[in-house]
């Protein structure tokens, strides 16, 4: 029996219209461009040494998708975004699963209780929650003592294959393993695989005291360390002359100032591999539960014989508790206004992982990129997609087109969706990555900034004097780009006061 073959579909709506304003847009660069920038724009480029074909820029109505731009120039250029790229996570994500989607983390009792008391094991299952801080996971586990275990005769188990991500040095990137930003995705993320340490003075007795989040287990720190007392701060983490690098002893061989006060120190982990096992112990006992096995992972039989009984999916009757992170929609805001990595490569993981595309077993790179390749050409029709690496712009590989990204921010100031997004965005002068830049526009334009070596940028809204919002999108790629940022606080406000296209 033969079927007949699909119905084309038709586009959305939102999609026409933007695909007739970028073919609009591409119509004029197709067109003798003009020869010069606006002139502040130029000025602070030659200023910093940045030719113009290291360029890319671009300026239009929001409301109106209106076909001539204010500016275009070599909008269809591929160019490294940094974490400009957040937007096209972020905005994809929040429209194929919804502002309201939560990641959920589960713990099953895998045996029998009585009296307080698990005969068995303790399976923390990940879901890729992002947010899964120190004081969520210590409400979890709290729950799920109150609700029957207490001791554990057996282990914790651990289910992190929600994820299956390539192992690599987390210093890989910039030579920097320490450094959190550079923490890699884990379907059992805990605390963004870092250790924070709080340094407060106790004057009576010359030291501060050390506290550490997340208790971790196995793992010797110092309680405190001398203090010195002197009129300034200074650089007070270079005198603690820390010793972090050692996964189970860390220790401070230096001093404290007095003139500092409270302060804390994030840090990532030495050995991020063993952290989740060792934070979620180290909570457990914290809290007064006891363990006589060890924690680790689940074998690759151990999870085939879960999920064969039904005992992870709920089909098995069992003791099973669950804990939903925040909504999309606050972790949107998370990764835009602050930029936070970690957290953008889960939520583009996650597109991989729920995407109707065969119903992958787990979120995996290509499953994401299959997953945003087919959110764009759906969405974006005719307009070149971006080259996705991990969906963070933490990357040297990554490149979109100044006209991708306004395609991708008329799409958004379309849709339902508009101000979530643009409310995840950080403001100029207010918050975010940009509460030390533009000052002079304070309050008027939202942003999306990116910073890598070789890389500045920005991407998102500005309100103009006269009341109109503009899409607002630069990108510079050259090894001066660093001290071209000001090229793009001229364009940002040109664009603000309407100068002249």
């Amino acid at each position: 029996m033969t079927q007949d073959p699909p119905r084309p579909r038709t586009p959305h709506p939102v999609a026409l219209s933007v695909l007739a304003a970028v073919l609009a847009l591409s119509s004029v660069t197709a067109q003798a461009q003009a020869p010069r920038l606006p002139a502040p724009i130029e000025k602070a480029l030659s200023r910093a040494k940045v030719p113009r074909d290291a360029v890319s820029m671009l300026v239009v109505e929001a409301a109106t998708g209106k076909p001539v731009p204010r500016l275009s120039w070599r909008i269809d250029t591929p160019m490294n975004p940094a974490s400009v790229m957040k937007l096209v996570t972020t905005y994809s994500a929040l429209d194929a699963l919804g502002r309201d989607f939560t990641w959920k983390t589960k713990v099953v009792l895998d045996g029998s209780t009585s009296g307080g008391v698990l005969n068995g094991n303790l399976v923390v299952q990940g879901g890729g929650d992002p947010k899964l801080v120190v004081e969520r996971l210590q409400a979890l586990l709290a729950q799920v003592q109150a609700g029957g275990a207490k001791v554990i005769r057996g282990d914790i188990v651990l289910d992190r294959s929600a994820f299956s991500v390539p192992a690599t040095d987390p210093g890989e990137f910039d030579g920097e393993p320490l450094r959190p930003y550079n923490a890699r995705p884990d379907a059992l993320l805990i605390n963004f695989k870092s250790i924070v340490m709080t340094f407060t003075p106790d004057a009576a007795n010359s030291r501060a005291l050390v506290r550490y989040e997340p208790p971790l287990a196995g793992v010797q720190v110092g309680a405190s360390v001398p203090i010195v007392r002197v009129g300034r701060c200074g650089d007070w983490r270079s005198e603690l002359r820390a010793s972090v690098e050692n996964p189970v002893n860390i220790e401070f061989l230096g001093t404290y100032s007095s003139a500092c006060g409270e302060k804390t120190w994030p840090s990532a982990y030495a050995d991020p591999a063993s952290f989740a096992a060792r934070a979620i112990e180290g909570s457990w006992r914290q809290l007064g539960g006891l363990l006589t096995g060890v924690t680790r992972d689940a074998t690759p039989q151990e999870l085939a014989m879960l999920r064969s009984t039904g005992t992870l999916s709920g089909e098995k009757a069992a003791i099973r508790f669950e804990y939903p992170s925040p909504m999309l929609l606050e972790v949107v805001r998370d990764v835009n206004k602050y930029s936070n990595n970690v957290m953008a490569q889960h939520v583009f993981l996650t597109l991989g992982l729920h995407a109707n595309l065969g119903q992958p077993k787990a979120g995996t790179l290509d499953s994401a990129h299959a997953a945003l390749a087919a959110w764009w050409k759906k969405n974006l029709p005719g307009t070149a997609q971006p080259l996705m690496d991990n969906g963070s712009g933490l990357s040297r590989n990554e490149r979109v087109t100044a006209a991708g990204l306004g395609a991708l921010l008329l799409h958004a100031a379309k849709s339902p969706l508009a101000a979530d997004l643009a409310d995840s965005l950080p403001v100029a002068g207010v918050d975010g990555t940009l509460r030390e830049r533009g000052k002079g526009v304070a309050g008027q334009a939202f942003l999306k900034t990116g910073s890598l070596r070789d890389v500045t940028a920005i991407a998102g809204y500005a309100n103009g004097n006269s009341g109109t919002r503009y899409i607002v999108v630069g990108l510079i790629n050259h090894p001066n780009a660093g001290v071209a940022r000001p090229a793009l606080d001229a364009l940002l406000e040109w664009t603000v006061k309407e100068g002249k296209p």
